[in-house]
């Protein structure tokens, strides 16, 4: 396991002492904004923060009493102030601290996984030009259709994991937006100036217009964007499992030593990896879902929202982030087999070549039709009999008088078929 991850930094973000910790440094600097605007007398300001902290048992304690957490978590603090606690809090509603608190947790949690993503690109950067040329059978609907190169394979999934990156970038500058604007959004009781000096001193953005609470499409948003990188995921692996079919066994994860496949039988060598993060990925939907039904909330705000998000968030982040380094560890340490996928290509005779005899054709005269029958036609025999589909077409008079020996020969060349890879490389910068 990756040391980053043992460290559990993911985990942390969400932790009760985190989430508080991010309130109090809202209050501290809606504080310090009023004092720099004339409201708080700087001695007060340097008592409370010297002063300002609270206590989990505390607050806990006290919500017995309140059933509210934001004025448990004041009260707390409000103890250890003293007279200045008068200053804290003002002009503020609860979703002022918490909505704005959960950007930075926000901020800080999508730090973490964009830098997963950043490390993923470079393993599968290294990988996809290492088997750049390995080639490979290119399956439709289960079948071989043609060939492709393991590298291509990856590049694909290079190419979409930066589109991921592009997408968590996106989601994050949404999502990382606090409000201070009061009750219900309308500055009554707190001056427009304190919202926008403490906001750019936190680095979070602004919402321009909100009710009691930051819109929660952002956060739909957020966590739709976490399940589409999860949904990625899910795709790569889900390859990876029908390549390590016993019948294929192109690839395979990773079997260290000591490891058990099985309790009942000692031969198994099982894509579990590949298995868990599938899995995980229909978490990570369904929590997306529940992000999509807290968007409406009632009038200007309600608190239906607020149970769902202290499990969804957490639960989505550290997932991802899981599943990010599991992945990367995966592919990095990918136990690749070139041989066994050209054997397999040579299990369907040739057939994977036809496109290339029935342009031939074409190019000689033939309509397309026509073509289409003569191809199928042998095609059909190889599927039948397990003949060799060159074989045949060297012997059939029909496509014979239309094409030479050579000119048969070189729809078989996967030199040919693949010639364009370079191309598609560079073009992804790859």
């Amino acid at each position: 396991m990756i040391d980053r991850y043992t460290r559990d930094e993911m985990g942390k973000i969400w932790q009760e002492q985190a989430k508080w910790q991010k309130m109090l440094e809202v209050e501290l600097a809606v504080c310090a904004a009023w004092a720099q605007l004339g409201k708080i007398p700087k001695s007060s300001l340097e008592r409370i923060k010297k002063r300002a902290n609270f206590d989990i048992k505390r607050i806990r304690e006290i919500e017995r009493t309140t059933k509210h957490d934001i004025i448990a978590f004041l009260t707390s603090i409000a103890e250890n102030v003293g007279e200045d606690s008068r200053f804290i809090h003002m002009g503020l509603t609860s979703n002022d601290a918490i909505d704005t608190g959960q950007a930075l947790q926000l901020k800080d949690a999508s730090d973490i996984l964009i830098g997963d993503i950043g490390r993923l690109l470079r393993v599968l950067k290294k990988q996809a030009k290492r088997y750049k040329y390995t080639a490979m059978a290119g399956r439709s609907h289960n079948v071989h259709a043609e060939p492709i190169t393991f590298g291509l394979k990856l590049a694909l999934w290079y190419e979409e994991t930066g589109r991921n990156l592009e997408r968590l970038q996106q989601a994050k500058k949404s999502v990382c937006v606090g409000k201070l604007s009061g009750a219900v959004g309308t500055y009554s009781n707190i001056d427009p100036r304190v919202e926008k000096i403490v906001l750019r001193k936190l680095g979070i953005g602004v919402e321009p217009v909100a009710n009691q609470v930051v819109q929660r499409d952002r956060h739909a948003q957020y966590l739709t964007t976490l399940a589409i990188i999860g949904s990625s995921l899910e795709k790569f692996t889900t390859e990876l499992r029908n390549l390590q079919h016993t019948e294929i066994l192109e690839v395979e994860e990773f079997f260290s030593k000591g490891q058990k496949g099985s309790s009942a039988m000692p031969h198994k060598r099982n894509p579990i990896t590949s298995e868990r993060i599938s899995g995980l990925a229909r978490v990570l939907r369904g929590n997306a879902l529940a992000a999509m039904e807290n968007v409406a909330l009632w009038h200007e705000r309600d608190i239906s929202h607020s149970s769902v998000e202290r499990i969804i968030i957490p639960d989505s982040t550290i997932l991802l982030d899981y599943m990010l380094v599991l992945f990367t560890e995966l592919v990095g340490n990918l136990i690749v087999y070139p041989q066994t996928m050209l054997n397999n290509l040579q299990k369907t005779h040739g057939l994977m070549f036809s496109q290339g005899v029935l342009l031939a054709l074409v190019d000689k005269g033939a309509t397309r039709e026509e073509a289409y029958r003569l191809v199928q036609k042998n095609a059909l025999r190889v599927w039948q009999e397990g003949v060799d589909f060159k074989t045949l077409l060297l012997r059939d008079p029909e496509i014979t008088a239309l094409l030479a020996e050579k000119d048969i020969e070189h729809c078989f060349d996967p030199a040919y078929v693949l010639r364009h890879i370079d191309a598609i490389f560079k073009r992804i910068h790859l």
